[in-house]
């Protein structure tokens, strides 16, 4: 890998730390809370889409670079990092359905249930950060 695509993958992982920064203070609110603030619901949603799809890109430079084919959907982007262990395949499994809330949120199939996605948010919080430290924990050991 160049220095410049390690330069890229770390920005998108300053990218969903900084997300995930973002949304710590959405944790704290009820449902209630949460689902009267407009502002703070789009919000949530966005900051939630850019983490995973900056997951997803890591995902798949990371596949392409390693010389394997690039799956047929997000969902099995983190599957395949996980089979490459590239990061644990319990995270990978994990993950890996994050990637239908990401098509949820940018293609707005069904009505978005706050619900669901203020448990996104602790999700996340749990998850991607694990996944941010198990990426650089590869990086440093590819480089």
């Amino acid at each position: 890998m160049t220095p410049v695509e390690v330069d890229v993958l770390k920005r998108k992982l300053a990218r969903i730390v900084e997300n995930l920064g973002a949304l710590r203070p959405i944790q704290e609110m009820s449902h209630k809370e949460y689902t009267r603030d407009l502002y703070k619901r789009k919000a949530t949603e966005r900051l939630l889409q850019e983490l995973i799809e900056a997951a997803v890109d890591i995902n798949l430079h990371l596949i392409s670079q390693t010389g394997h084919s690039i799956p047929d959907d997000y969902y099995q982007s983190f599957v395949k990092l996980g089979e490459l262990k590239i990061i644990s395949r319990d995270l990978a499994e994990k993950l890996a359905p994050s990637a239908g809330l990401r098509n949820r949120l940018v293609h707005e199939y069904d009505a978005i249930e706050d619900g669901l996605v203020l448990q996104s948010v602790a999700m996340a919080e749990d998850l991607y950060a694990q996944y941010v430290k198990e990426i650089k924990d590869y990086l440093s050991r590819e480089m």
